[in-house]
């Protein structure tokens, strides 16, 4: 048996599991760790293959098993601070998704996503394939917070956004040897703009619905932070401006929101400069073109926040590549 293990070898990686305690082992190093019951563990089988692109932190896995449920607990939540997003999506069989006190049933063909700072459980009561990508919170373009407002929903892979988006991931989990070669990094990354893309759109349909004033001021806020990342005048005082509210407004609206407006800009900045930093396309771009790019016009103050974000410098973090 061969576990899922964060290498940087272009093979994908693989598990294969006939017994309860080696798919918990296999799923907890895969992901985070996991709690795994089964209701008839002499029959269980699994298996397990995708990719770990340890650099960026993220993870494209397919799974294949017998029926189970795996659960995020209060207690392995607190063992590490570890947050990832893990977007789910049903290619055979059913599954059934709890968190944040909904619960969400996934047909083939349907998306889902869930948190790992918080308690979850997914639960399948026969066999099923489902394809996992896993990426950190900040690999999002899209508030965490925000987040947590569509987390165990099921969307249909065969209307609106979810019908060009489902497609796509159903392909690259039938073609996963593309993730392990020179640009899977990128290709992952295209599928979390698509990913973006689709959670952005349930995002306004909700905030739409509830005609809420307060969350549609928000969701227009948020909108115009990410068309204008790039723009080093882009600040608190422009931002304000733009909506007719007063700064005040504006921080008391993002103090709600567990943030601040420069360090939401700042998180959205450092992670476009990441990916950029990882693109083969930009590998001739010198760093501080890609920091300027997104609004980052002092080198030293960028190499400095960087670091403190990501452990290493710019020039290092893209040389491991």
């Amino acid at each position: 048996m061969t576990l899922l293990t964060p290498t940087m070898t272009p093979a994908l990686d693989l598990a294969v599991a006939h017994d309860v305690d080696t798919w918990r082992r296999a799923t907890s190093e895969s992901f985070v760790p996991l709690k795994v019951t089964v209701d008839r563990p002499a029959s269980f089988r699994g298996k397990m293959r995708g990719k770990r692109l340890l650099p960026d932190d993220l993870a494209m896995i397919e799974v294949d098993a017998s029926g189970h449920a795996v659960h995020r607990t209060e207690e392995l939540i607190a063992s590490s601070d570890l947050k990832y997003f893990k977007l789910g999506i049903q290619l055979a069989g059913t599954g059934l998704l709890l968190q944040d006190g909904r619960e969400a049933v996934l047909q083939p063909g349907d998306l889902a996503v869930y948190s790992t700072d918080r308690p979850y459980t997914l639960a399948f009561d026969g066999d099923f394939r489902s394809l996992v990508l896993m990426f950190p919170h900040s690999a999002l373009d899209l508030p965490t917070e925000a987040m947590a407002q569509v987390t165990a929903t099921a969307i249909s892979g065969s209307s609106g956004l979810g019908q060009l988006v489902s497609p796509f991931l159903i392909r690259l989990a039938e073609n996963l040897d593309a993730i392990a070669g020179p640009n899977g990094a990128r290709l992952v990354h295209n599928a979390l703009d698509l990913v973006t893309t689709l959670f952005n759109g349930e995002l306004d349909a909700r905030v739409a619905a509830s005609r809420d004033p307060h969350q549609i001021l928000l969701a227009r806020i948020h909108d115009f932070i990410e068309s204008h990342l790039g723009d080093p005048e882009l600040s608190p005082g422009s931002i304000a401006a733009a909506h007719y509210i007063s700064t005040r407004h504006l921080h008391d609206l993002f103090r709600e929101l567990g943030t601040t407006v420069a360090a939401s800009i700042r998180e959205r900045r450092l992670e476009r400069c990441r990916r950029d930093l990882r693109d083969p396309v930009l590998a001739d771009r010198p760093v501080t073109a890609i920091a300027a790019r997104w609004g980052f016009l002092d080198s030293a103050h960028f190499s400095r926040i960087f670091r403190a974000a990501f452990g290493e410098s710019p020039t290092g973090y893209r040389a491991g590549a």
